[in-house]
């Protein structure tokens, strides 16, 4: 007879699978909610087992109910200890997903999770492996493990476009934060996925083709930049700190202040900004047109680091005592990009 953390653990492969077969179906609109809804029920019932077998018998139950069982966030809370655990935060944020499907969910959210769903699956087949050594692979193939992307991205214009102003401006609030957290945390919390296509005259090598015909009324340009604002512009201030931080320290590079050694921060980026007009700068900044927030481009971060490479110590003291001086010009130190 099974016992019920064998029961446990084949009900959670059963709902992994679900997951995955769900998700990986092409004709399904809203399947984000129903990955959703599913892996977590798939975690939930691992972890579950995962206490039963480390922590007794009594561990999947509330102490003041002892025949209510513990939710899925109470499990990663006791499994899990560690808030900041890129791993603990892509499941809390899968849970706010599937909480919300219940009440209201567009299909836009795939667009959104599907870097976090990714990291999901890996980090399950991981810790399967690690709690109750079960290779899911040998469950799943392989490439099944890998999910099936939309390759259209979120378009601003069209979810403003589509929704009512309060739909729209939650769904890009989400996408900000999201991509502020994939931008401060590692590929346990999210696996970015990103896709390139280029332009090459050996057939053997293209997996389409283009071609021009004359006799088209339609005329062709060739679009060499991309214009989309949440591809190019796509940190926010918090990101872009977080990211220039990270290269400073990678450099071994230290900010002073008063010659006081500090953490570059959000003050020293709007010190930036203005000086430099990096808002009046289409290149470096994208206002989104219903939040009101700003949206910079990788060459915002290229940018700063690169000028406070130069004079690391005395930068930002610069800038303050400039600015603090010439309150009323928008942009006195201006450069061409």
């Amino acid at each position: 007879m099974e016992n019920i953390q064998t029961k446990l653990i084949n009900k959670s492969k059963e709902a992994f699978c679900m997951a995955i077969e769900l998700y990986n179906k092409p004709t399904i609109k809203y399947r984000a909610e129903g990955f959703a809804l599913f892996i977590c029920n798939a975690w939930e019932l691992m972890l579950k087992a995962h206490m039963l077998n480390t922590m007794g018998e009594t561990s999947i139950y509330h102490k003041d109910n002892p025949h209510r069982t513990l939710s899925l966030e109470n499990c990663i809370q006791k499994v899990f200890t560690n808030n900041k655990d890129p791993l603990r935060i892509n499941l809390e944020k899968i849970i706010e997903l599937r909480n919300t499907s219940t009440h209201f969910i567009t299909e836009e959210y795939e667009m959104i999770y599907v870097p976090l769903f990714q990291s999901c699956v890996l980090n399950y087949n991981e810790k399967m492996l690690k709690f109750h050594n079960e290779d899911m692979t040998q469950v799943v193939p392989q490439n099944f493990l890998t999910l099936s992307v939309s390759m259209k991205a979120l378009s601003e214009a069209e979810i403003i476009a589509k929704y009512p102003e309060e739909i729209a401006s939650k769904l890009l609030v989400t996408n900000e934060t999201i991509a502020d957290m994939i931008v401060t945390n590692n590929d346990k919390f999210a696996i970015k996925i990103e896709h390139h296509h280029y332009i090459t005259k050996d057939k053997d090598k293209a997996t389409s083709f283009v071609g021009i015909d004359n006799s088209s009324d339609t005329k062709v340009k060739i679009v060499k930049e991309l214009k989309d604002p949440n591809v190019t512009h796509k940190y926010s201030t918090t990101s872009c700190v977080a990211e220039i931080s990270a290269r400073l320290n990678r450099m071994g590079i230290t900010v002073k202040c008063n010659t006081i050694p500090t953490r570059f921060n959000n003050y020293h980026f709007n010190l930036f900004c203005k000086y430099y007009g990096i808002k009046e700068n289409p290149k470096l900044c994208y206002q989104h047109q219903l939040t009101h927030t700003y949206g910079y481009s990788i060459q915002t971060i290229d940018f700063i680091v690169e000028e406070i490479k130069k004079d690391p110590d005395n930068i930002v003291q610069h800038l303050k005592e400039y600015l603090s001086k010439e309150k009323n010009k928008l942009t006195p130190g201006a450069k061409e990009f």
